[in-house]
């Protein structure tokens, strides 16, 4: 896999370090030696080409940089110091450095099982059982396949960011997502027609999953709305924010001209119940989608209740996220009630199956298709 790094920032400088095992430096066709235990590399953006400092001593100017593990299992520190805000990380396997308009392209050549295990980690996190980890997996795996091309023109397979999938680092405090990602190697979600599903997930559904074309206009014939009662005892199940009464109606008024004149329909812009996911405030007819709310009051979900307490609008919420397919933490839920990681799937994914593709007839297509590079 190509994965560009540090992708929602722009970077001018960066500083590659030792972590484990040893790296060969290569600069365009000249070899600088190694990154050992002590030493580094400093890369900056100069114009349109790339300096490379090893340790202090400046070896000049390149058009790409590789940095290639000595064995197998060596890891490199990544560290921006053109942005202080941005933390160091660590990657395993090789690194590649170019120079862009929008700074320094950074692209981790990576196995897909060392990704596959810095994904769920950076996206399910710590403390979780086995099962719960390898359904997470599964549908990493699946979307990471499905959309292995996605920035083909910007020189890598996919981002690091939420565009894609959260990338952050490396495994690095949780060995048991290796075991998961290895024993599920090859497994992937498919719908009836074959095809690799998108497999979206969120992080608490608040009780009820939502339907895809709530959120993006665009039905999903393998995804449905439905109950899910494993989610509403967990910690992101419920949220209560309060909104300034004025603010939510000039938003009302002035974005949706908001019939505020009109005593009954003043009294729902207050008072909204949602048991049950919607696709719009009060009525379809006024036309104002909860997924704009969402986005203008920087909600945690669309799916909440209102009323008013003095000057304020109280909104009342159920879950985190979009709310689309899997729920992470009623999966996680799911897992410790004893459910294996093809049941947790399936619950999610009704419409769709588990089957075993073998990767490497997978890529050597895509290679053909000009959306992939071997």
């Amino acid at each position: 896999m190509q994965i560009g790094l540090f992708r929602d920032y722009q970077l001018n400088r960066i500083v590659v370090a030792y972590n484990s095992g040893s790296y060969s430096i290569y600069a365009d066709t000249s070899n600088f030696g190694s990154i050992l235990p002590n030493e580094f590399i400093d890369v900056s953006l100069e114009g349109k080409k790339i300096r490379l400092k090893v340790g202090v001593i400046d070896k000049g100017l390149f058009n790409k940089i590789t940095l290639i593990q000595n064995n197998l299992g060596s890891s490199i520190t990544l560290d921006p110091k053109s942005n202080k805000a941005i933390k160091s990380r660590k990657y395993e396997d090789n690194i590649e450095l170019t120079p862009s308009k929008d700074g320094i392209t950074i692209v981790n050549l990576v196995d897909i099982d060392n990704y596959l295990s810095g994904v769920v980690e950076s996206e399910g996190g710590g403390g979780q059982l086995l099962e719960y980890y390898k359904v997470q997996a599964l549908i990493s795996r699946t979307y990471a396949l499905k959309y292995v091309g996605k920035h083909a023109k910007e020189g890598f397979s996919l981002c690091d960011g939420v565009h894609c999938q959260a990338y952050h680092s490396m495994l690095r405090f949780t060995p048991l997502i290796r075991e998961a990602v290895r024993s599920t190697s090859g497994s992937v979600l498919i719908d009836q027609n074959n095809q690799l599903i998108d497999a979206y997930f969120h992080a608490n559904c608040g009780g009820q999953t939502i339907e895809p074309d709530y959120v993006w206009n665009s039905s999903v014939p393998y995804l449905s709305s439905f109950v899910d009662t494993f989610c509403i005892y967990t910690k992101q199940a419920k949220w209560e924010k309060r909104i300034p009464k004025v603010d939510w109606e000039n938003y009302f008024v002035k974005q949706f001209n908001y019939p505020i004149q009109d005593s009954v329909w003043k009294d729902k812009l207050y008072n909204f119940t949602q048991d049950i996911r919607k696709a719009f405030f009060q009525s379809p007819a006024l036309g104002i989608p909860l997924r704009d709310i969402r986005i203008k009051f920087g909600l945690k979900s669309t799916f909440f209740s209102t009323y008013l307490d003095s000057n304020f609008v109280v909104l009342e919420g159920r879950g985190y996220g979009h709310g689309v397919g899997l729920c992470q933490e009623g999966a996680m839920k799911m897992a410790r009630l004893g459910y294996d990681y093809k049941q947790i799937a399936k619950f999610y994914f009704s419409g769709a199956q588990v089957i075993d593709l073998p990767e490497k007839d997978f890529f050597e297509q895509l290679a053909r298709k000009g959306l992939f590079k071997m």
